[in-house]
Order: C-alpha cells, then structure tokens, then sequence
C-alpha cells in the first residue's frame, strides 16, 4: 500500500465510511478506489483521471484535496501530452432503466392527449349549467342608474371625519433579533466568525445545487453532525443546526449553498469553491 493510500484510506475509515460509501457519493467505481489505496495505478482509465479521482476521494473523507495532491505529487503519475478518453470512466445508468423512463414519458403524453380535451370539455358543461335557467329579464332587472345626484339645500353634507393615526410606538411590530457578525483570525482556510445574536441560536444551511456539506462540533476535528455529498438532483434541502456552541461548517461549493443564523444572511463568498467557517457564540466557551 503506498503513502498516499494509507492515507485515504485512513481518513475514511476514521469517519466510518466503507468502499461502497465512497462509490456512492463520487459515483467512483469501487475497484478505482482499491486501486487508488494499494497504489496499483495502471488499474486505472488514465494518468488524467488518477488525480481526478484522488482529488474527488480526499475531498470526500474531509481532507484537504489540493494539500493531499502537493504532498504526493511525485507518487502520482504524470499525465501524458496526448491521452486517449476512457469509454466508462465513471459508472452509467442501465440501459433498463433508460428504457423504462422511455416509456413512461410515451404514456404520460398520450394521457395528457386524452385529458386535455376532456377538461376543455368539462368547463363548457358547467358554464351553461349555471347559464342555462337565466333569462334576459332577469339580468335587467335592476338597471344601473346613470343620473347623478345633486344635494339639495335641505339635504345635509356629511362633515369629514379625520381619524388619528396610531403612534410609531402603537403601530410598529417588535423588533426582530439582530445579529452580528464579527470575523476574527483566519487559520489556514479557516475563517473564525463571532456571532452575537438575542434569537434562537439555529444555523441554516440551504444547499441549491452540487455541495459537499460536512459540520463538525467545536471544531474540524469535532463530532460529525453532518457528512454528506448533495447532489443536484436532490436539491434544494435545507439543514438547521442549533449554535449553542461553536459549530465549524465546510461547504464544497460556497456559490451553492446559504448560511443564515436567525434569519439573517451570512457573506459566505459565493465563489464556486471551498469555503471553511468556524461559528462561536460570542457568549460560548473559548474557541477550541
């Protein structure tokens, strides 16, 4: 097993993860994976890949992928000039179940042929239902008047009335809990946050799209409350996380995901990139 598999396979093992885990979330086939901890590289479809895939596995048990790929540099093989493009990369759907969608688009548009017509006529049967027992005298019965009315010099005008409105202090709702925000140091690519806040203390994580999510107690190396690579397609989701402590919160994708505490918006960068938060009450313990 080589040095940068022991590693990998370390840091998954420390987080409870299985082979069949890691499939799972990278979509990475599994004898890849086996390869990639034994160092037996030629397994794989190409040198290009090697680092992609080492790159996508380091991310995924939490380490740091970019540190990982400079400190093995030499261990990884170097991508050639020219490289042919692997047919099956990475793992594909069936074609049964492409099939099986096939058809039941097929069915769905047929029903929706059948039913548009029918509702069309539907809609025209309860409009001279309801239309059918009236007749012309009945909706003229009451004309509109079109004269309009002159006071008279008996007839009394009706004095404005004015009507006090409330005081700020009646009318205005209480106010809402502020929050602020204080950046502190920075380790490494971790940015300390300081948040002051009278509300509930609750973290809020709203991923849209493609996001790897992992938020730890105190600290990164704290207790997982959550680990999970989030998909596009099971987007959107929204996570809550009780700040009663320090809370560290790694985000894969910063463009895809929002941080608010309290209802109010955290500046998490929005860049297409990883971004590595450290969230203290200010009224917590000491940061870890």
């Amino acid at each position: 097993m080589s040095d940068l598999g022991a590693l990998l396979r370390k840091a998954r093992e420390q987080r409870g993860y299985t082979l069949d885990d890691v499939q799972e979330a990278t979509k990475i086939r599994k004898r890849y994976l086996e390869a990639i901890e034994t160092g037996d590289y030629k397994v794989l479809p190409g040198s290009f890949y090697v680092r992609a895939f080492v790159k996508t596995y380091a991310e995924t048990v939490g380490l740091d992928a970019e540190e990982v790929l400079r400190l093995y540099q030499k261990e990884l093989p170097k991508p050639a000039s020219v490289e042919a493009i692997p047919a099956e990369p990475m793992m594909k759907k069936s074609r049964r179940s492409t099939q099986h969608n096939d058809r039941w688009g097929k069915v769905s548009v047929t029903l929706l042929m059948w039913l548009f017509p029918i509702l069309i006529v539907a809609v025209i049967y309860v409009y001279l239902q309801q239309n059918a027992d009236k007749t012309p005298s009945e909706i003229n019965d009451n004309p509109i008047s079109t004269e309009i009315a002159t006071p008279s010099a008996s007839t009394p005008v009706p004095s404005e009335t004015v009507t006090p409105s409330p005081s700020p202090s009646e009318s205005s709702a209480p106010p809402s809990p502020a929050v602020t925000y204080t950046l502190g140091k920075k380790s490494g690519t971790v940015q300390y946050v300081d948040v002051s806040t009278t509300g509930a203390r609750q973290l809020v994580l709203e991923v849209t799209g493609d996001c790897w999510i992992d938020v730890n107690e105190k600290s990164r190396s704290g207790k997982s409350l959550y680990s999970k690579m989030i998909r596009a397609a099971d987007a959107p989701q929204t996570l809550y996380f009780d700040l009663t402590q320090p809370i560290y919160v790694n985000m894969g994708r910063a463009d895809n995901a929002k941080v608010t505490i309290d209802g109010t918006p955290f500046d998490d960068g929005d860049k297409a990139d990883r971004a590595r938060f450290l969230f203290t009450p200010v009224d917590a313990a000491a940061q870890p």
